[in-house]
């Protein structure tokens, strides 16, 4: 009987995200209020229904209190996420925001299905920093007082990155995590975002040559920590982040050649320097003949995404745990295996999809520092992204970066949540300007009828 109910639940999982899917690319050309809202309302609904019925599944095979309990806890939290956000934050993006409900859901889905325990701590972590994030668009609406904080947080970013070198242990061939006793972080995680909104502000007056040198020098010494650290998925984003920073300063297209070329020479150095890369690459063309060793990772999550095709094997009824450190580097894999490849390709994108919407935003902003801070934020998320997936289907070598939302790590979740409600004030910061224009506009038409009818009695 479970068996029969979760290949049903299957198919309705696949249905609804195929439509939240659509539905997230036709959000984005809907001007009017009233659709806005319809539409944002109907994406909501389809996000809970997508979590009730992988919980449904979940709570088939666990038949525990404490799974029913998670869920009623994350649905409650879904919910009051929403009102509380538009509370707060009238005009804020409904698309962003019913983005950030569709990704926790998944990952409270696969993350329950492969460790109720981890799923319980991710769930405590994403409460937390929902909270704590909720007054991170305040920090920033100020444009003078946003890049004070930009240059606080920017030096506080590359001493704690030179912290973790020197001070933490190497965890899977990299120096990441720095333990407090109490709690452990990955600096890294939230330098990214320290690192674009310091960029931004150094480029907010001046953008000629002498400026990007000066940032060059601010880009190198992140991405050499990083490099020293090992974290060479981590100098990654950094880079491009950087370059299409330059890129959308100068509005030069030498300098994102320029540099991706750089990136390119970096990397072949990287792969002569360090062991575990040439192992990564070693394993990237051919993980076969390494599969009870180093390419173990790799060829399980290749052989879990065939066994599962276009509409996966159904939660419970795969083997996900067969990948080492699922639940961090390889999060994409199991969701393909038990899900199926058809939800796979519409997280990518609905990941397209909220990259476009960064970009959207960012470009309608007039001010320096707030487009490139946009720019910068998208480009790390699509960065990470593009990183994380790209290592699960073999595309890249694996890198260990994590899917945002999705994988299992409080840092992640606390750096995205801080990326996307910085991504919110900007379009407030749109909106706003918006509903200014349109007031003064009505304003002058409202001069005119009355100039007119004063004119017309005369």
């Amino acid at each position: 009987m479970n068996h029969i109910a979760t290949q049903v639940f299957k198919y309705l999982l696949v249905l609804v995200m195929v439509a939240y899917t659509a539905g997230s690319f036709q959000i984005l050309t809907v001007e009017k209020p009233a659709r806005m809202r319809f539409a944002f309302y109907r994406q909501v609904i389809l996000v809970l229904l997508f979590h009730t019925f992988g919980f449904s599944v979940i709570m088939l095979h666990e038949q525990t209190l404490e799974i029913l309990g998670m869920y009623l806890t994350e649905l409650l939290f879904m919910v009051l996420y929403v009102v509380i956000f538009r509370l707060a934050y009238r005009n804020c993006s409904r698309v962003i925001l019913s983005h950030v409900l569709m990704f926790l859901a998944i990952g409270f889905i696969i993350l329950t299905r492969l460790s109720p325990e981890q799923s319980l701590k991710q769930l405590m972590m994403v409460l937390v920093f929902a909270v704590l994030t909720l007054i991170v668009p305040l920090m920033f609406r100020k444009e003078k007082a946003a890049t004070v904080w930009a240059y606080i947080l920017g030096a506080v970013g590359i001493l704690l990155l030179g912290v973790v070198l020197v001070f933490s242990s190497r965890t899977y061939g990299a120096n990441l995590t720095l333990n407090l006793g109490v709690i452990s972080f990955q600096p890294s995680e939230f330098a990214k975002i320290s690192f674009v909104l310091l960029i931004a502000a150094l480029f907010r007056y001046k953008h000629n040559f002498g400026m990007v040198l000066l940032t060059g020098v601010v880009a190198l010494i992140h991405i050499l920590i990083l490099v020293a650290s090992t974290d060479l998925g981590g100098a990654m984003i950094y880079a491009f982040a950087y370059l299409f920073m330059v890129y959308a300063a100068t509005g030069r297209l030498f300098y994102l050649i320029g540099g991706t070329l750089v990136g390119g020479g970096a990397a072949t150095a990287a792969y002569f320097l360090f062991a575990h890369v040439r192992t990564r690459v070693a394993v990237w063309l051919d993980p076969w003949p390494l599969m009870s060793g180093k390419g173990n990772q790799v060829c399980n999550s290749l052989l879990g995404m065939a066994s599962g095709g276009f509409m996966g094997t159904g939660l419970y009824q795969g083997s996900p745990k067969l990948i080492p450190i699922v639940e961090k580097d390889f999060i994409f894999s199991a969701i393909v295996e038990e899900m199926g490849a058809i939800i796979g390709i519409c997280i990518i994108l609905i990941s397209i999809s909220c990259m476009l919407k960064f970009l959207q935003v960012a470009c309608k902003l007039k001010q320096p520092f707030y487009r490139l801070t946009g720019v910068g934020l998208a480009t790390v998320y699509g960065i990470q992204v593009f990183l994380s997936i790209g290592g699960n289907i073999k595309f890249i070598p694996a890198t260990g970066v994590t899917l945002p939302f999705v994988s299992y790590g409080g840092s992640s979740i606390g750096s995205t949540f801080i990326l996307f409600v910085v991504m919110q004030e900007l379009f407030i910061r749109n909106r706003n300007e918006e509903e200014r224009k349109e007031r003064l506009e009505l304003e002058i038409e409202r001069r005119k009828e009355a100039e007119q009818q004063q004119a017309f009695r005369k």
